[in-house]
């Protein structure tokens, strides 16, 4: 399936293929080896890569892959309605919203020019398409990028309780290092512990689970037990 290439400039949202499989750039790091921090779709689980090792990927009309377990197929051409999940495709965030390339939000309301998601941000109907549930007629499956190396597509079991909202990536962990954004001086804390929604930081840093997911307050960089 020839509809990839090499990707030299790679940025948070983009689509990519990883070891056959299709993901999202969740964060880079340029200074380390595995640079790419990437969210595999089907699952949501993070992978660490470098970017000689991705394939980049333009979304289309009608594309089809599995969201966490879920099927979905992109359209275009749908305005959306309250519930719906949407694709961020041309991202035009003002002061006040923090939606990106390919961000993945559920919508809230719906207003005359665009909608409200359900992380407060404003996107016009011409920065997203619409996540259509299941498999639309004329669709292309993209969840693999050579889907002759693999016999099955990736299960798509139902959740045992239907979302409300879509997961934030299965993180932290203990031993991640992350940095706060625009400290001075530079901050840099490990996990060292997770009660719940509450995240414990070395140098008795306390944050919660939300805080750490936000790009614009902390960025990811590795974790020490995989090096």
């Amino acid at each position: 399936m020839g509809f990839s290439v090499h990707l030299f400039n790679v940025r948070k949202g983009q689509f990519v293929f990883y070891n056959n499989q299709l993901h999202k750039v969740y964060s880079v790091k340029p200074f380390f080896k595995q640079s790419v921090h990437l969210i595999r779709l089907h699952d949501y689980e993070q992978q660490l890569a470098a970017a000689r090792e991705i394939d980049y990927y333009k979304p289309k009309h009608l594309d089809s892959f599995i969201f966490n377990h879920k099927r979905y197929t992109l359209d275009k051409n749908k305005h959306a309605q309250v519930g719906d999940y949407i694709l961020v495709i041309h991202p035009r965030p003002d002061s006040l919203d923090h939606h990106h390339l390919h961000a993945m939000e559920k919508v809230s309301s719906i207003e005359d020019n665009g909608v409200i998601s359900n992380k407060l941000n404003g996107i016009k109907h011409s920065e997203y398409w619409v996540m259509v549930p299941g498999l639309e007629p004329d669709a292309t499956i993209i969840d693999l990028q050579q889907p002759e190396m693999q016999s099955e597509e990736p299960e798509t079991k139902q959740p045992e309780q239907d979302e409300t909202i879509i997961p934030e990536p299965t993180m932290p962990r203990i031993g991640d290092v992350f940095q706060k954004r625009g400290s001075d001086p530079l901050i840099h804390a490990m996990v060292i512990a997770i009660k719940g929604e509450t995240i414990y930081l070395g140098g008795d840093l306390k944050v919660t689970r939300d805080d750490l997911a936000d790009s614009d307050q902390w960025s990811f960089l590795h974790n020490v037990l995989e090096y």
